[in-house]
C-alpha cells in the first residue's frame, strides 16, 4: 500500500481531486438556471471538462528519466491512472447533480467524462503532463462557437453536446478514450 500512495503524492492525485471537487461544485452553482433549458448540455459538459483538465496535472511524474527507467511496468499504471480519474471525474460530477437540479443524465457524463481524458492522456503523450490540459480546452472551445450542424465531421467536431445516445458522439468518445489511454500508456507522458 505504501506503493500506492508515494505514487498518488508523486502525481498530485490529493490536489488533483481537491480541484476536481472545487471545480464540480463552483461551476454547478454558476450553472444552475444560467443555461437556455434543462436539455441545455453546455453546463455539463464545462463541469466535466474542468475536472478532467484539473486531473490532467497527474498524467507528468516529477521526474521522466526516472519513469522510464524504473524497474516496474508502467503501462498498466497509466492506463489505471487515465480510467480511474474519469471515473472519479464522472462520480464527481453526478454528486454533484444530487445538490439540486440534474445538468445531464449519466449515460451523458460517463461518455463525456470518458473521452474527455482520452483527450487528456493524448494532450500529455504529445505534449507533457504540464499541457495536457491544452487539447480537451482546444476542442471544447471550438465546440462552444461552431454553430450545430448536421453534417458527419461537425457531428464528430461537437461530439461533447451531442446527446446521449448519438452514435457519432459515443463512437467518437470511444475513439478518442481508447487511442489517447493507449498513447499514454505506451509512450507515457512527452518530455
Amino acid at each position: 500500500m505504501r506503493w500506492l500512495t508515494l505514487y498518488a503524492r508523486s502525481r498530485h492525485v490529493p490536489a488533483s481531486i481537491v480541484a476536481v471537487v472545487i471545480g464540480a461544485v463552483a461551476l454547478w452553482a454558476l450553472a444552475r438556471d444560467g443555461g437556455e433549458g434543462p436539455g441545455d448540455p453546455r453546463p455539463a459538459v464545462l463541469v466535466l471538462a474542468a475536472g478532467a483538465m484539473a486531473a490532467s496535472i497527474g498524467l507528468g511524474g516529477q521526474d521522466l528519466a526516472l519513469d522510464r527507467t524504473a524497474a516496474i511496468r508502467w503501462v498498466p499504471r497509466r492506463a489505471a491512472h487515465v480510467l480511474l480519474a474519469g471515473a472519479v471525474v464522472a462520480a464527481v460530477s453526478l454528486t454533484a447533480q444530487m445538490m439540486g437540479e440534474d445538468m445531464a443524465t449519466t449515460a451523458f457524463v460517463v461518455r463525456d467524462s470518458a473521452g474527455l481524458m482520452g483527450l487528456v492522456a493524448l494532450g500529455a503523450a504529445l505534449a507533457g503532463g504540464q499541457y495536457a490540459w491544452t487539447l480537451p480546452f482546444a476542442w471544447l472551445s471550438f465546440s462552444f462557437f461552431v454553430p450545430p450542424l448536421t453534417s458527419a465531421p461537425m457531428q464528430v467536431a461537437t461530439w461533447m453536446l451531442l446527446p446521449p445516445g448519438t452514435a457519432v458522439g459515443t463512437w467518437t468518445a470511444l475513439v478518442l478514450t481508447v487511442v489517447g489511454t493507449a498513447a499514454y500508456a505506451l509512450a507515457g507522458p512527452r518530455r
